[in-house]
Parts: structure tokens; sequence; C-alpha cells
């Protein structure tokens, strides 16, 4: 099934489940902002969109450039810190199957439903 980490107060988001709204493809919402993906999710997440926990960051949220903007982090401090801070994760973000991307823009969302 499709999923949609979605975040309510963020208009890219609020687009991206639009897109799926409209497909008429059954989805799940997963409101990351209550209960925030697990490490080991977190990592199978990242080899489905081939990124870096680096790219997972909203890195002008005030959270990050106060706390960890500058800092060398490995991988796992990243992902701790997404954890500790989920509104730190970019937004929105819908897998399909073995397959994942960043809905930013939104209609990149289209290449995978």
């Amino acid at each position: 099934m499709i999923q949609i980490y979605h975040n309510a107060r963020c208009g890219k988001s609020r687009c991206g489940l639009e897109l799926l709204e409209a497909s008429g493809k059954p989805f799940e919402v997963v409101k990351y902002l209550e209960k925030m993906p697990s490490k080991k999710e977190l990592n199978a997440l990242l080899k489905k969109l081939g990124l870096k926990p680096i790219d997972l960051v909203r890195q002008k949220e005030t959270i990050w450039t106060e706390n960890f903007k500058g800092k060398t982090l490995s991988d796992e401090d990243v992902l701790d810190a997404l954890i500790a801070h989920p509104i730190l994760l970019e937004r929105p973000i819908v897998i399909n199957g073995n397959q994942a991307v960043i809905g930013r823009p939104p209609e990149r969302i289209l290449s995978i439903i």
C-alpha cells in the first residue's frame, strides 16, 4: 500500500495528499510528528530513496540551525536528531513498494503512484 509521511501544517505535504486522493489509489497517512519512525524504519526508507540521512533533514529549521548546523555529524547522529526532532524530517515522503520520493515539488509523487 502507498504511504505518505504527512504534516498537515505543510503546504507541500497537503498538495501531496491531494495528489494521492485524486489518484483514487488506496494509501495510508503516516503522521510522523505523532509517531516518528524508528531508526530501522528510517534506514529502510533511506534505502528506497537512495539518499543519505542528511538528505532527509530540513536544514533551514530553527532546531537544526541552532543545534546542529556546522557540526560534524555521523549518519547515526543525523538519524538520532531526526528521531528526537521529527519536525526536521523532509516532507512529504511517499512510499510505494520499493520506491519512495520526497514530494518537493509535489508532482514528483506522480512518478511512483
